[in-house]
């Protein structure tokens, strides 16, 4: 099953021309037990509506920093991340909206009322790959 899974996946990637690079994530300085959720978005439409993420995955917080790495075909993403303290599976908001746990974005880019918009964001994973060192805060 494996062996034909792995050869499944190599003959969708030799088909549509693209190798797969890699994708490495960083979160610095997290600490206070929980999870870090991360959310790796291949599109503008996705990232605005936050629905479809290319990749998911969620971290127990321990000691030191996170880092997170992922094969992925090139071209643009952008990263949402945040710290769930209490591991309750939300970002934990005040009764107006603002975020009391922290939150970060690929780029370490911030939006005004709400995530960055998708060309902040944004970036480029290349055939050498690429690093996001995403403080989240």
């Amino acid at each position: 099953m494996l062996k034909t899974l792995s050869l499944a996946v190599a003959m969708t990637l030799s088909a549509t021309g693209a190798a797969a690079a890699e994708l490495t994530l960083e979160f610095p300085e997290v600490g206070g037990g929980g999870q870090v959720s991360i959310a790796v978005f291949d599109n503008g439409e996705g990232w605005l509506r936050r629905t479809r993420p290319v990749w998911a995955e969620t971290r127990a917080v321990g000691a030191g920093p996170i880092r997170v790495t992922r094969d992925l075909p090139p071209g643009a993403y952008a990263v949402m991340a945040y710290h769930d303290r209490n591991a309750n599976g939300r970002l934990d908001t005040l009764p107006v909206g603002l975020p009391t746990e922290a939150y970060g974005f690929s780029n370490n880019s911030r939006g005004l009322f709400g995530p960055p918009a998708w060309r902040q964001a944004a970036f480029q994973l290349t055939g050498s790959g690429a690093r996001q060192l995403i403080r989240l805060r």
